[in-house]
């Protein structure tokens, strides 16, 4: 079964600047660890140090938001997941 993760543009450096990466699982929280596997740099740009997903990361499933629980959505073969990066500034 492949994923596509669409990659911010802010984390595109821990992916060798790819902007899609295909991956393999039937939940966000499986395909997320298969993105990681590759590209380990990204486990500390979506993840805090007590591994939970930090609260600036939106993850939108076939451009619907997966809020709440994330990361325990399901997933099929083609379904695309976006990361978001909410910017905050002032």
């Amino acid at each position: 079964m492949s994923v596509s993760i669409y990659i911010h543009k802010t984390h595109r450096p821990h992916t060798d600047n790819l902007e899609v990466v295909e991956v393999e699982g039937t939940s966000v929280e499986a395909c997320l660890a298969h993105l990681i596997r590759r590209f380990p740099a990204m486990e500390e740009a979506l993840f805090d140090p007590k591994g939970k997903l930090r609260r600036n990361i939106e993850i939108y499933i076939n451009a619907k938001s997966a809020y709440p629980d994330e990361l325990k959505k399901k997933v099929s073969d083609g379904d695309e997941i976006h990361l978001t990066v909410m910017l905050a500034g002032g």
